[in-house]
């Protein structure tokens, strides 16, 4: 990890799993994505370097699931379920972070989300990574 970026604290919900994470871009960044385990797990992911992320407790209580291709890397706390991080298909260098799971952070305190076309993944085709839409939320009073 760069001593100079920005250290978040992290953890799953029961708090087995605890990590440090130091974001690319902060949340400038932030997505979600279309495709068809996206879609379902419903997260919001920050960017991160593989570096720039570093397991405080539990790693050996996380657990792998991958599909289709077999390149994207999702891991989960096998005690709460709670979805963590993901090595990128796109960009296998990169983790996904759950927004969720940083200390302080809510994916509700974003008011826009933009959604990547995981349907139509840019690795199975030449034109590159795609936008699908933007997810507004609205504040419910």
């Amino acid at each position: 990890m760069n001593p100079e970026r920005k250290q978040h604290n992290a953890a799953c919900h029961c708090g087995t799993v605890r990590f440090r994470v130091q974001l690319t871009d902060e949340f400038s960044t932030i997505r979600r994505c279309s495709c068809s385990y996206c879609r379902m797990r419903g997260a919001v992911a920050a960017s991160a370097q593989l570096e720039g992320i570093e397991f405080i407790e539990g790693v050996v209580n996380l657990t792998l699931y991958q599909f289709n291709t077999g390149t994207a890397k999702h891991y989960f706390c096998k005690t709460c379920g709670i979805y963590t991080h993901h090595q990128r298909r796109s960009n296998p260098s990169q983790f996904g972070i759950n927004v969720a799971c940083i200390e302080g952070i809510s994916p509700f305190d974003f008011p826009e989300v933009t959604v990547m076309d995981g349907v139509a993944h840019p690795s199975d085709t030449a034109a590159g990574p795609r936008v699908a839409g933007v997810l507004k939320f609205q504040a419910m009073i």
